[in-house]
């Protein structure tokens, strides 16, 4: 019972310097500055080609460009199994061609992207890229016709 009002102050002490460190830092610390995001236009950057890349890291690209194909339009899926790609081949008309279809004997289309098909001809990976007028949505972009709902009292 002698001791009790010795740990009545020592706890007392303490509550007293917790109090006086929480008063301090809400005193001295600066106030939060709001964190604005970026500007969408900033986001979103179009994909580094693959001959920069390999060329950085000292090698070559394993994807040969292909010369006999031309690469007309492509419908990226969400699932890949489903993407399709509009490709002529050899001066003939274009065709639609699923993800793991022959385009052309011994010539499967291996991957549909936004901007350019992998396509395996005898092992080798062949790349054929969307020409940019087609990229920027001009002259070679498919469209589709939009259906308007049918007009009561007409035929």
């Amino acid at each position: 019972m002698k001791r009790l009002p010795l740990i009545t102050r020592f706890i007392l002490f303490i509550a007293l310097c917790m109090s006086l460190a929480y008063w301090g830092m809400q005193l001295f610390n600066p106030p939060m500055r709001a964190v604005a995001a970026p500007p969408a236009s900033q986001i979103i950057q179009p994909a580094p080609k693959l001959e920069a890349a390999a060329g950085l890291l000292g090698g070559h690209s394993n994807a040969v460009v292909a010369s006999n194909f031309q690469l007309k339009g492509v419908v990226v899926a969400s699932n890949p199994m489903k993407s399709v790609a509009i490709l002529a081949a050899n001066g003939k008309p274009a065709q639609a061609v699923r993800t793991n279809a022959e385009v052309l004997p011994g010539v499967t289309l291996k991957e549909v992207n936004r901007r350019f098909v992998l396509l395996v001809e005898s092992g080798v990976i062949k790349r054929v890229e969307l020409p940019e007028d087609a990229k920027q949505g001009k002259a070679g972009a498919a469209t589709w016709p939009r259906l308007s709902p049918p007009v009561p009292g007409h035929s």
